[in-house]
């Protein structure tokens, strides 16, 4: 369709210039759920005109009994339809309009046209998290068409989830803000990624990985399980029960985490792997909740005094994997002065 086509200037007689109304939908909400402000604009006015066919608000416009003209017309031709004190709605597409709102720009500023009044009604908003849908639109599209990611299983990004919780934990103890909330996305993308390979179900592993499919899920189930959860372990806010401290909340949460798990030992659910300072500190952390009198295991070896140290840091409320981790910064701190090297930083480490 022609830039102008379907346009007709009003009389000259007619003075009222009208009123130009740039609508902005966030594609982040469903089609159709549009404020109440934006149906009445778009019920009284005029013109609704889009000049995406395929916008996706386009259906429920015309399904509410809106006729709406597909066309793109220029700044000019727009303003000659609002004359006469009629209103023009304009759908604007994702990207926005930017020609049009620059023409309509260059009118204003020549001072040479008499403007109709420039409106921009946001007609839908996006709700907090919003933004993950976009992310989860970007894994998809990226586990598909990348020859890497397309690749990749749960066996094999293992190590990139110890590495990004990791430069966490150091952006955290840094202090840095920008690099926390960097290393944040990093996190989140490990949990979108490992439940985009989940969705493949029996494809998401391989025989040389020692991987066997299994029944397939999705980040929607991922997220709606964490739900579940923290409802189930908050009976104080979701529930009757109350909990006037910290201590109370972790009562509540251990209570209904042992209901769930159903363990025969306090020792179940810890991952042997993780480090061997945070590993003993975590089974000191049980024994302690649990009331338990355990003697710690007797033998040579610095082993069994770093396990000591542990027990000790866990029962005086030190974590002895950051206790560590500040000593050994300033160990290195200690090097690079020896060494005369200026500056100290993680990036200077090539970590």
């Amino acid at each position: 369709m022609n830039a102008t086509s379907g346009f007709e200037t009003a009389p000259e007689t007619e003075t009222d210039p009208g009123r130009v109304v740039l609508l902005t939908t966030s594609h982040r909400v469903a089609p159709g759920l549009l404020s109440w402000p934006a149906w009445q604009t778009l019920h009284a006015a005029d013109r609704v005109l889009c000049a995406d066919g395929a916008h996706p608000q386009l259906p429920y416009l015309r399904e509410a009994g809106i006729a709406v003209e597909e066309a793109s017309p220029t700044a000019e031709a727009l303003i000659d339809a609002c004359a006469g004190g009629r209103t023009s709605v304009v759908v604007t597409t994702g990207e926005g309009d930017p020609a049009l709102t620059d023409g309509l720009a260059r009118l204003a500023g020549s001072g040479r046209v008499r403007m109709p009044d420039l409106e921009l009604l946001p007609a839908s908003y996006d709700l907090p998290g919003a933004r993950l849908l976009d992310l989860v639109q970007v894994m998809d599209r990226i586990r598909l068409e990348c020859p890497w990611s397309s690749r990749q299983t749960h066996r094999g990004l293992a190590k990139y989830g110890i590495e990004e919780a990791y430069e966490l934990v150091e952006a955290i103890e840094e202090g840095d803000r920008d690099e926390l909330r960097e290393e944040l996305g990093d996190v989140l993308l490990q949990v979108v990624f490992h439940a985009r390979i989940a969705e493949d179900g029996i494809e998401a592993g391989s025989a040389e990985d020692g991987e066997e499919g299994t029944a397939p899920f999705s980040i929607d189930d991922v997220a709606a399980g964490i739900v579940t959860k923290l409802i189930h372990r908050h009976p104080h806010v979701f529930g009757d029960e109350t909990a006037s401290t910290p201590e109370d909340v972790k009562e509540h949460w251990l209570r209904t985490k042992a209901v769930e798990k159903q363990r025969e030992s306090v020792t179940e659910g810890i991952p042997l792997g993780q480090p061997a300072l945070a590993l003993a500190a975590k089974l000191a952390s049980r024994v302690h909740t649990a009331a338990l009198d355990v003697p710690l295991p007797q033998g040579e070896g610095i082993g069994y005094e770093l396990l000591e140290m542990a027990v000790r840091a866990e029962r005086e409320g030190v974590d002895p994997e950051a206790a560590l981790r500040a000593a050994a910064r300033a160990y290195r701190d200690a090097v690079r002065v020896r060494e005369g090297v200026a500056g100290v930083s993680g990036a200077a480490t090539g970590e």
